[in-house]
């Protein structure tokens, strides 16, 4: 196993490369989420329980329904995220077909090969450091957008949360470096 940072791992055979990118792991951080969103859990359930067991008016039950709405939406988002930080990680695997990308969960997700003829125009997007979506990354409450862009059957698809620039680059060089092995590897082969 070769490492590329902190987070980023990679094991390189003759037929088959994987890269692993594991998220940001700040205890501190982790720490202070887990306690809001089991903070926000017992809001939720109070006030689901309010709902039901307190005689309340017509105007109370819709600031109610209203208040539990988004309060479901942000206990859903705040969840994924926090649980994406303790155990989520993303795995790419190279191989002489394509490029299969798995944003996974407990080892659970859905893998998506991309395969080398229809991949293009790989590029490496990261916001500029004092802008809006750049502390909109830098926070803990949010997943990430993918670092490295890549175009595929006129569609635009993503790898690479929340990484760096040098860890962009180098995770790029070696995609190109297994894309162009592959792709001679099977014309020599026909």
């Amino acid at each position: 196993m070769k490492v590329i940072s902190n987070r980023i791992s990679y094991v390189d055979k003759a037929k088959l490369t994987t890269v692993i990118i594991l998220p940001e792991k700040n205890s501190l951080i982790n720490a202070l989420m887990g306690a809001w969103l089991c903070m926000w859990i017992s809001i939720g359930i109070t006030c689901i329980t309010c709902l039901f067991i307190l005689s309340l008016s017509q105007q109370e039950k819709i600031i109610l329904y209203i208040f539990i709405s988004f309060w479901a939406y942000y206990s859903i988002s705040v969840g994924r995220t926090f649980i994406w930080r303790m155990v989520g990680k993303e795995l790419i695997r190279m191989d002489e077909l394509g490029i299969h990308v798995k944003k996974s969960i407990f080892n659970y997700g859905k893998s998506i090969p991309f395969y080398y003829d229809h991949l293009n125009a790989f590029r490496i997007e990261i916001p500029e450091k004092k802008s809006f979506q750049a502390v909109w990354e830098s926070s803990p409450w949010v997943k990430g957008s993918d670092s490295i862009v890549f175009d595929y059957k006129a569609k635009t698809f993503g790898l690479g949360r929340k990484i760096n620039k040098e860890e962009s680059i180098a995770i790029l060089n070696l995609i190109k470096k297994r894309k162009a092995k592959f792709k001679y590897q099977s014309k020599t082969a026909n």
